[in-house]
């Protein structure tokens, strides 16, 4: 049984505790259990004007609100993967905590958002390769439970008493909200945003796709998954949780998440696919592959050759890379029905046991996936730098975490858009195999960006000009 400080002074002792076991550069950790609270609804509460903001909604499961930048870790390049497992490692094991066992929801983590590509195509645009952030502040709640914990680097001012000074009255003025069965924010506020104005992109992405069927067809390709951008300029400023409390009714099944560097930007979406999740020794990775809209058509998915075939070779890939890695994955032997809102997938859970390979090392074998790349890999990420005319920045990348234990959760950021002030751009995608026809490629594409606009509580406008 955890024991947690029941009093100010044990919480500070236990401060005082670990700072003294603190070492040059290291970080007072501290958390205190509290009365449940949803994340959402916390996270505008949380690190007063701090710039940086995570959420983490994968209620009623673990959901993680966080603000404030303790440490963080921003490149490019082929060794992102390498170098963010090696921040990771040392910002965490660095941290003073204190005494005692904590419970798998408190620990502290270091949130990651990576970038398809490892570097941006312009120096100076687009994302970063990776980021990477210890927060100062973090709210987990899983079921009834609830911790927050505050991370602050000693010195300057900045004593083991005043961090857990903090902590304790950040606690009780969060508790006093009383906001645990309240609604979620931006819900019933106001007029619906509208769109003034959208791109329209059916005509560039025809051209693309052509030739990427003749890439396929050819051949030169097994897959490309070949993605559109939709650029929408809404009638009004639009709150990111307000968002994310639609995304959290309309996509129950998703992992919904938010990454916000400034109050400039903000990426949000809901994830249905995970790229690994790695709990206990324990790795768990999705073959997410074939789409539908809900209702008659979603039956089809099961006996279609083309998204069958489609499936198959993403099922198959995330096999083949893990079996390199030395594990020894398993699978079931036929595909399931997935639903996510009103879209049907076909799904294949690909489970395996570890063995000593570190999260990032896996994650970087994975990603990208041919769900949302293509394959033979090399090849297929060159034509998608040469034939979609845009960065996709955190589009179809992994976000997520890794905490103290090595437990590690990275979705694929899909079913995604990026908020700056009134432009929201949303991306979508289609995988062209052998077999596939430019018209349902096109009206898939269209159907994933109309579901898009609809999870985030906007008119669906099937073409601008």
């Amino acid at each position: 049984m955890v024991q947690a400080p029941a009093s100010f002074s044990a919480l500070l002792s236990a401060a005082t505790a670990a700072s003294r076991r603190l070492e040059e550069e290291g970080v007072l950790s501290l958390a205190l259990p509290m009365g449940p609270l949803d994340p959402l609804v916390a996270l505008p509460h949380l690190g007063g004007s701090a710039d940086f903001r995570f959420l983490w909604d994968g209620a009623p499961g673990l959901s993680i609100a966080a603000a404030g930048q303790c440490n963080g870790l921003e490149l490019s390049g082929p060794r992102r993967f390498e170098l963010a497992q090696r921040f990771s490692s040392l910002s965490l094991n660095r941290l003073a905590r204190e005494a005692g066992p904590c419970p798998a929801l408190a620990r502290p983590r270091v949130l990651l958002a990576f970038a398809f590509f490892e570097s941006p195509l312009h120096a100076g645009t687009g994302a970063a390769g990776v980021q990477a952030v210890l927060p100062s502040w973090q709210l987990s709640r899983q079921g009834r439970h609830c911790w927050l914990r505050l991370q602050r680097a000693l010195g300057g001012g900045i004593t083991a008493r005043s961090v857990a000074e903090e902590l304790w009255d950040t606690r009780q003025r969060l508790e006093a909200l009383g906001w645990a069965g309240a609604g979620h924010p931006g819900t019933g506020k106001g007029a619906p945003v509208g769109i003034a104005h959208g791109s329209h992109w059916q005509a560039g992405y025809r051209s693309a796709l052509d030739r990427a069927l003749e890439l396929v067809e050819g051949g030169e390709l097994q897959k490309l998954v070949l993605a559109v951008r939709q650029q929408l300029v809404l009638d009004g400023p639009l709150d990111p949780l307000s968002l994310l409390s639609h995304l959290r009714r309309s996509q129950p099944g998703s992992c919904r998440f938010l990454w916000q560097r400034s109050q400039r930007e903000a990426l949000v979406g809901a994830s249905p696919e995970r790229l690994l999740t790695l709990r206990q020794g324990q790795l768990r990775s999705d073959a997410l592959a074939g789409t539908a809209p809900l209702g008659e058509p979603a039956d089809d998915l099961l006996h279609s050759r083309k998204d069958r075939h489609e499936h198959e070779l993403v099922v198959e890939t995330i096999t083949s890379v893990l079996q390199k890695a030395g594990l020894d994955p398993r699978r079931p032997r036929r595909p399931r029905l997935a639903r996510h809102g009103s879209l049907v997938h076909l799904h294949t859970p690909i489970t395996a046991a570890l063995r000593g390979q570190a999260p990032l090392t896996l994650a970087e074998a994975l990603h990208p996936t041919p769900a949302v790349a293509g394959l033979p890999r090399r090849e297929a990420m060159a034509w998608l730098r040469s034939l979609e005319p845009f960065e996709r920045g955190h589009y179809a990348a992994p976000i997520g975490w890794i905490d103290t234990e090595g437990d590690t959760d990275l979705r694929v950021a899909i079913r995604s858009g990026t908020l700056r002030g009134r432009q929201l751009e949303l991306t979508a995608g289609a995988g062209l195999v052998r077999g596939s026809h430019p018209e349902r490629e096109l009206q898939e594409v269209a159907l994933k960006l109309g579901v898009l606009q609809q999870q985030l509580n906007l008119p669906v406008a099937a073409s601008f000009d």
